[in-house]
């Protein structure tokens, strides 16, 4: 038995009459008729009572009706399953991302619009550090990241700047430089006597290095006095008089109440991406689709 024969009897069953249903179908009446009769053949049953005003569902074609539109109702929802997974539209994405580049708004903005055009897709959300994040990815654990500088380019996996945003400095309030820096900021060479708190080489290499070689370029060598896993965390240390750090200017909002932060007046300007990495040639739809958001997004950021 095929599904066309199922669609074939429905057909005759709904509209009683040979005629019309090869109509509906655009088929002519002979071959739908054999058809049928190949049906009954195959079941060894009769489907139908022919009259003069067309047909009528014998007790074994009543009993083939009920399960013929069951049948055709679970190839039609498998049908539509298989049609939106191929678009993208269900299924599961696993992403990833580093606690500085979440506290990008784009980031959030990135996630919610998602959501909404794809409700149906399970979200698999964790926060690693960027090194565990790249080699998550490239061990296809996790489909996509988004992280500041990346720590290593691995040839299977693309990387893209969505955006980049000046880096600032973090100063414990009441520092003497929170006074006077203005629009412009201070200069770098202002922190040379400073104790700088990053987040630690193995994390985050990419910003960490930035940080040292504009110091060097400034010159003086950082003194570093700690290094930490998390930006959070540093910005908390910066509070608790620790030392001072230089961050993402997203994370501006953070601890204003024991913080300040100020823009840095350094040539070339110091500025952290937010970039988007994943395996190279993926083709997974719903991959395909939250890469689109995140770069449709990130133009009408960058416009703003």
């Amino acid at each position: 038995m095929e599904l066309r024969h199922l669609r074939y009897f429905v057909a005759v069953a709904e509209e009683r009459h040979i005629t019309r249903a090869a109509h509906r179908l655009g088929l002519q009446q002979p071959p739908l008729s054999q058809q049928i009769r190949a049906l009954e053949t195959e079941l060894g049953v009769t489907l139908f009572v022919r009259g003069a005003r067309g047909v009528e569902l014998t007790v074994a074609g009543q009993a083939l009706l009920g399960d013929a539109y069951a049948i055709l109702e679970s190839v039609g929802r498998a049908a539509t399953r298989a049609q939106q997974a191929a678009r993208g539209q269900t299924g599961r994405l696993s992403l990833g991302f580093t606690t500085s580049a979440v506290m990008h708004p784009l980031v959030p903005a990135v996630i919610r619009e998602f959501r909404q055009d794809y409700p149906h897709i399970e979200l698999d959300l964790r926060e690693h550090p960027a090194a565990d994040l790249i080699e998550a990815v490239e061990q296809r654990d996790i489909q996509v990241a988004l992280l500041r500088v990346p720590v290593a380019q691995p040839l299977d996996l693309a990387f893209e700047a969505l955006v980049e945003e000046e880096l600032l400095a973090v100063l414990p309030s009441g520092h003497r430089l929170l006074g006077r820096a203005g629009k412009r900021g201070i200069a770098l060479r202002e922190l040379a006597d400073e104790r700088f708190i990053l987040v630690r080489r193995p994390g985050a290499p990419g910003i960490y290095q930035n940080v040292i070689v504009a110091c060097r370029a400034a010159g003086f060598e950082p003194q570093i006095a700690a290094e930490v896993p998390h930006m959070l965390t540093n910005i908390n240390l910066v509070a608790a008089g620790a030392g001072i750090s230089i961050v993402p200017a997203s994370m501006r909002e953070v601890n204003l109440s024991q913080v300040g932060y100020c823009r840095l007046a350094s040539m070339p300007r110091l500025t952290a991406p937010l970039t988007l990495t994943h395996v190279a040639g993926d083709a997974e739809p719903a991959l395909g689709n939250f890469i689109a958001a995140a770069r449709r997004l990130a133009v009408r950021w960058e416009k703003r």
